[in-house]
């Protein structure tokens, strides 16, 4: 744990650092798969850090966690069955149990550890782990998607940086088999880091997905807790067209962040990353 008297600093690159000051330790034990923190910050609250990274917390999560779930599910007609990969915190969970049109969300995390810092010290995150909509499966997310075939009309890869338990989720392969387990008209959403410092990574996942589903598009959010703000998300779709959506229909939610005229807004991209796209 990079604690230093009141600080906790995440290095977020070879040359870059992101540092909190940070009021108390409430949580640090290491799992079979990472070390699982839970700190409470002064510019963020509490904040989930697994291996020294920071994954969510209570200021900006709402941000990330409205923007990986509700464009896809907006996009989709009728989400009823909805499969979320990571996501262990269950901030996104929490966004698709409360879509009226979800009549299951499926949380699959690899490591138990997660859930429980979540349940006890994030409740307003991890506040839908006992959703009657809600499943909680403690498994290998890749494993679980090739044990399913045309299952779910919405998966979203919810999953930490590209290493460790988590390197898996980024392959081409592993997107096959998404498009697999998803029904015929199925959407898959992944979130796929910062385009200022994963430039390769956004571009090589956008094109994977291009060559597997009739639709792929990148959106944008801000999430200031993460690598340079800015953060880029992957939408596979095998039929429906997320800026073809009919933005009268979307359901009124109860959101912070995320509202109709953003989700057309998000596809707008900025010449810069339209360029890692080419």
């Amino acid at each position: 744990m990079l604690v230093k008297g009141l600080w906790f600093s995440e290095l977020q690159t070879s040359t870059l650092k992101i540092s909190c000051m940070t009021k108390s330790v409430l949580c640090s034990e290491q799992s079979q798969y990472q070390n699982v923190a839970v700190l409470d910050t002064l510019p963020y609250g509490r904040m989930l850090v697994l291996d020294d990274v920071i994954q969510t917390t209570v200021k900006d999560e709402f941000i990330y966690h409205e923007m990986i779930s509700l464009v896809a599910l907006n996009t989709h007609p009728f989400p009823r069955n909805v499969l979320i990969i990571g996501g262990g915190d269950g901030g996104t969970l929490r966004e698709v149990t409360r879509h009226p049109a979800v009549e299951k969300a499926t949380l699959v995390e690899i490591d138990e550890k997660v859930i429980e810092a979540s349940r006890k010290y994030l409740p307003q995150i991890g506040s839908a782990f006992d959703d009657p909509k809600a499943e909680i499966v403690v498994a290998d997310g890749i494993k679980h998607v090739q044990e399913h075939e045309n299952e779910y009309d919405v998966i979203i890869i919810d999953s930490t940086d590209p290493v460790g338990p988590a390197v898996g989720l980024f392959s081409e392969d592993f997107y096959r088999q998404v498009h697999r387990a998803l029904k015929d008209d199925g959407i898959l959403v992944a979130q796929t880091e910062s385009p200022f410092f994963n430039e390769e990574l956004v571009s090589s996942v956008y094109k994977s997905l291009k060559k597997i589903f009739a639709i792929s598009k990148v959106y944008l959010a801000t999430v200031p807790s993460y690598p340079g703000g800015l953060w880029c998300f992957t939408m596979g779709s095998k039929k429906y067209d997320p800026e073809q959506v009919d933005l009268e229909k979307i359901p009124p939610l109860n959101t912070r962040y995320y509202n109709p005229q953003i989700h057309k807004a998000a596809f707008v991209l900025p010449n810069f990353i339209a360029e890692l796209l080419k």
